[in-house]
């Protein structure tokens, strides 16, 4: 009886080896000040690493005043982690050195693999296979090394020049030279590092299991990450969905402008465009996606340190009325309703406040407020119990002490449960103050919009860690008939399936179809029209005619055999015109005529990098224009199914305006889990559409009355 493999994933060591050793080798430690080996070295001690270290390289006896060892093997100590900065050429022995030594953890710093291709690439491949041969666990190549600020590791195994400030924020980079500059950055800003993590090519330890690791570390509060690709976006979305359960998520993902919609045939395809794969993946995950790094530390400052909101109505206190005004803009623009406040709250800021003061919100205290004029505002805002969050706007006067500002602030918001953000404006003389706000952990901002913005973000994530899991939905569905039209495809050696193929396919996954058949003749059309029932639609089914509207290819409201006849004569001379009578229009579909319904479009495209995506919008001929649509990746979720059609703007559309009734809703929902069914379990499927999809209202005949699928051409593997 054969056995069964293991799970590679499964018996892969923990990363503690890397992120938690006991003893770490720096292989390529020298004695040149400008050297990344000797950099690394320096930042060990510096840091005051609490296990060993032991500098490796055959040519020096001591480096930087400690005794150095020829090779892995020559460490008399066992070693946990091992740090390449050597030449590539070295690289592969000395894995294995390591891996004969016993060392588990490796964090490969060297360049010149995958990234530069050719030779590089092929070397990498060898360095992955001895990583898997001797059961190791490596972060890079190319890299920038790891850090672990926790005071029983100590952990700087990296060559930033910036130290890090121990905290509760764990980051992954994927640009070592960023992530320079990124630790650097937290470091001004009195962002406090859980662990950093320069992945570099990912070879080994991938962004996925950094989140796995991180999910249950009481120490990590809050994940940041730059990405420029996915490495396994299936896997990706579990592993982040499962993470942001628990703490907040918040990426910048490169390379979201780049150009154009997929070249393709359908309505689908050309809806979909390269990046909404990957916005439509930090969706379902759960992922709070910023559009740039500067997004990313306002999201950071603020979710480090403040409670999450219980809602997203804002509370804005300032002594001038510009800023007040730019952060009410802000929070509509945003979608964030300003707290209402009470009565009590308002007689209370009466009885405190200057009389020219305005007590709506937003508070305006008035630039002759003192300090403790605005600290007694913040706190009495604050304990309303219509305010969710506070946001604390002080335009220094002259005549005022920025640090009692700043006291005043950190006092208010020690009386506080509720987040408490604070924008100081005039950056010199407000140096000190916002310096100790930071280093007390109260979030300041140099403008009004990016403080909202911020708030804007924790209101997001409250919601999404409010959201049910939802589960996936196997319905009903017969995939060896859809198999077998597919096969019918292939053996005539298309990639469009005929209506009827179609209709097969669908009908196999209990799709709702408009009753239809392909006819050849005039008084065929004539008969199966009598037997569904006037009146009907007309359409051509040509391969070469994809937008049947634009040459005039269907004509509507036929309501006798005449009717037909005349639009068959008609279509069929235009679009036909080098055809003999006999073979002219001999590609046309009788279908019955749906009266009422909103056109809506459900839609699936297969990427190669995210699977199958599925989409779902407002339909018919103007969906290119409008593209109000929504895209999800593949498997849906019953909720995912309801959040995207509830996130179209033209949404109320679907539940009734100006006195229509609304659409049968249940029906669109079953159909996209029916669609992720169907791409799922047939990945010959290139793309898909069913446009226009007549959603009508709860008791009438919902159905696809055009659809259209295109197989992957048979060279490419499935």
């Amino acid at each position: 009886m054969p056995t069964k493999k293991a799970n590679p994933e499964a018996t892969k060591p923990s990363l503690d080896c890397i992120l938690r050793p006991r003893s770490v080798a720096v292989i390529g430690a020298s004695r040149s000040n400008h050297s990344l080996g000797r950099k690394i070295l320096s930042n060990l001690i510096d840091f005051e690493f609490t296990g060993l270290v032991f500098p490796v390289n055959p040519t020096a006896k001591v480096v930087n005043s400690m005794k150095c060892y020829p090779s892995v093997s020559a460490i008399p100590e066992p070693v946990d982690l091992a740090i390449l900065a050597i030449p590539r050429d070295r690289v592969l022995r000395a894995v294995d050195e390591c891996g004969k030594k016993g060392v588990k953890g490796l964090v490969v710093i060297t360049a010149g693999f995958k990234e530069v291709g050719g030779t590089g690439a092929i070397l990498e491949e060898k360095l992955r296979q001895k990583i898997l041969r001797w059961g190791m666990r490596m972060v890079g190549p190319n890299c920038m090394g790891v850090v672990n600020t926790d005071p029983e590791v100590r952990l700087n195994a990296s060559f930033s020049s910036a130290t890090p400030v121990p905290g509760t924020v764990a980051f992954l980079s994927q640009s070592g030279a960023l992530g320079d500059v990124i630790l650097s950055d937290a470091r001004s800003l009195h962002l406090g590092i859980s662990m950093f993590v320069s992945v570099g090519n990912r070879t080994d330890v991938s962004g996925n299991d950094l989140l796995e690791y991180w999910a249950d570390n009481p120490r990590v509060r809050v994940v940041l990450a730059y990405l420029e690709s996915f490495g396994d976006p299936k896997r990706f979305k579990t592993v982040a969905r499962a993470t942001t359960r628990k703490k907040p998520v918040i990426m910048v993902k490169a390379g979201r402008t780049e150009a154009g919609a997929r070249a393709a045939s359908s309505h689908t395809g050309s809806v979909i465009e390269r990046d909404v794969a990957a916005e439509s993946l930090f969706e379902q995950s759960g992922v709070l996606r910023v559009p740039n790094i500067h997004s990313l530390f306002l999201y950071a400052t603020a979710f480090a340190h403040v409670e999450l909101p219980r809602g997203g109505r804002l509370a804005i206190v300032t002594n001038a009325g510009g800023p007040g005004i730019l952060a009410t803009d802000a929070a509509a623009s945003l979608g964030l309703p300003l707290a209402n406040l009470s009565k009590k709250t308002t007689d209370q800021l009466r009885r405190v406040l200057p009389s020219e003061a305005s007590l709506r919100n937003p508070v305006d205290i008035i630039a002759t407020a003192t300090p403790q004029d605005f600290g007694k505002a913040l706190r009495l805002v604050a304990k309303d119990n219509q305010v969710d969050g506070v946001l604390g706007i002080f335009v220094s006067p002259v005549m005022v002490d920025v640090a009692d500002v700043g006291r005043e602030t950190i006092l208010a918001r020690k009386t506080m449960k509720k987040p408490l953000l604070c924008c100081l404006m005039g950056r010199e003389r407000n140096r000190a103050a916002v310096t100790e706000l930071l280093s007390t952990g109260t979030p300041v901002y140099q403008y009004p919009e990016e403080a909202v913005q911020a708030f804007a973000g924790l209101v997001r994530y409250t919601e999404i860690a409010k959201e049910p899991e939802g589960k996936v939905v196997s319905l009903p569905a017969n995939p060896d008939l859809a198999t077998r039209a597919i096969r019918r495809a292939r053996r005539a050696k298309r990639t469009l399936l005929t209506p009827s193929e179609a209709e097969e396919v669908l009908g196999a996954y209990g799709f709702p179809l408009a009753p239809s058949r392909e006819v050849n003749s005039v008084a065929e059309a004539i008969e199966f029209a009598g037997e569904i029932g006037y009146p009907v639609v007309l359409k051509v089914t040509g391969s070469e005619f994809v937008h049947k509207t634009e040459v005039g290819g269907i004509r509507l409201d036929l309501r006798n055999g005449d009717e037909i006849a005349g639009a068959w004569q008609d279509m069929a001379t235009r679009l036909y015109p080098e055809a003999t009578p006999k073979k002219r229009g001999s590609k046309f579909l009788v279908q019955k005529m749906l009266r009422s319904g909103l056109e809506v479009i459900l839609g699936a495209v297969s990427d190669e990098k995210f699977g199958p995506l599925i989409l779902f919008g407002l339909g018919g001929i103007h969906v290119e224009i409008l593209k109000d649509v929504s895209v999800r990746t593949h498997p849906l979720t019953d909720v995912d199914a309801k959040e995207m059609i509830r996130s179209l703007r033209g949404y109320p559309l679907l539940t009734g305006v100006r006195g229509s009734r609304p659409v049968n809703i249940k029906i669109l929902e079953q159909c996209l889990l029916r669609l992720s069914r169907l791409m799922g379990s047939h990945p010959e499927i290139a793309e898909l559409d069913l446009n226009p999809f007549m959603a009508a209202p709860r008791g009438g005949t919902s159905a696809a009355v055009d659809a259209r699928i295109l197989l992957h051409p048979t060279s490419r593997p499935v």
